[in-house]
């Protein structure tokens, strides 16, 4: 008699579902970064596959027997894990790109710290923008899109099933490009105020030579290019919106070009 209702098959169901969580949710933006303390990361884990597993269970007849398919499946969900964070990642790069950009022109680029969430070197306007652009996103309730983007995947790509064909690298190639567009569109309209500043200052230069340019310059520089920063924050919030709204669309399509499926 089996006092406890033991069913191997739902736990190994549970397994699965924490497995594809805690890797693809964690790869995701805002869940991903360091200053988030790990003990915090696995509650939020359990607490989340908890929830999900009577509605989005994945079968437990999906678990391999091997150990050796069993890693090709944990594979799998990195892969998958990393491209949608990745995808993700794309409109949080562009904004940074651009705030680079925006620092190099308003003359901060001697200014760069260690970014204390993904430590790397980062310029103070670059830093400033990505800050603003996360808050925004968590704001219009971007990371509830995000995770129901990737509870889509339960049923698109089963452990496994994983594919990775022509239609995903079409994919990511298209948002990879728009890192450099997204670069261009933030930065272009303070870019061009900072080259009216310097042809204004050159004129300057030429009919009073005994001011003195580079003193005089640079602080005209930074109130031009913070004032222009100050109206670009009305055009980051209309962007994060609309890749907010297309999120769905964006995980249904990367994950039909992994998904067997839909080949």
């Amino acid at each position: 008699m089996d006092i406890f209702s033991y069913d191997p098959t739902a736990v190994l169901s549970l397994l699965l579902t924490i497995m594809r969580v805690s890797i693809v949710m964690f790869m995701l933006p805002v869940f991903s970064t360091n200053n988030i303390p790990v003990l915090v990361k696995a509650a939020v884990t359990m607490v989340f596959s908890l929830a999900v597993w009577p509605h989005l269970a994945l079968s437990g007849s999906l678990m391999p027997a091997h150990p050796f398919d069993l890693a090709i499946m944990a594979l799998g969900e990195v892969f998958m894990g990393l491209v949608l964070g990745m995808a993700v990642n794309f409109l949080f790069m562009g904004i940074q790109s651009g705030g680079e950009l925006l620092g190099f022109q308003m003359g901060f680029t001697m200014i760069n710290f260690a970014d204390p969430i993904t430590g790397n070197q980062t310029g103070a306007t670059a830093f400033f923008l990505w800050m603003v652009s996360l808050l925004t996103f968590l704001t219009l309730d971007g990371h509830l899109y995000m995770i129901k983007g990737f509870a889509a995947s339960f049923a698109i790509v089963p452990p496994g099933a994983l594919f990775i064909g022509e239609n995903l690298l079409w994919e990511v190639l298209e948002l990879s490009s728009q890192v450099f567009v997204l670069a261009l569109q933030i930065a272009a309209p303070v870019m061009v105020a900072l080259f009216m500043v310097e042809v204004a200052l050159g004129l300057v230069a030429r009919t009073s030579p005994q001011i003195h340019i580079m003193e005089f310059g640079f602080p005209i520089k930074i109130g031009v290019g913070f004032f222009f920063v100050g109206l670009l924050l009305v055009v980051m919030a209309n962007k994060i919106e609309e890749f907010i709204t297309g999120i769905d669309g964006l995980f249904t399509n990367l994950l039909r070009g992994m998904s067997t499926l839909f080949q």
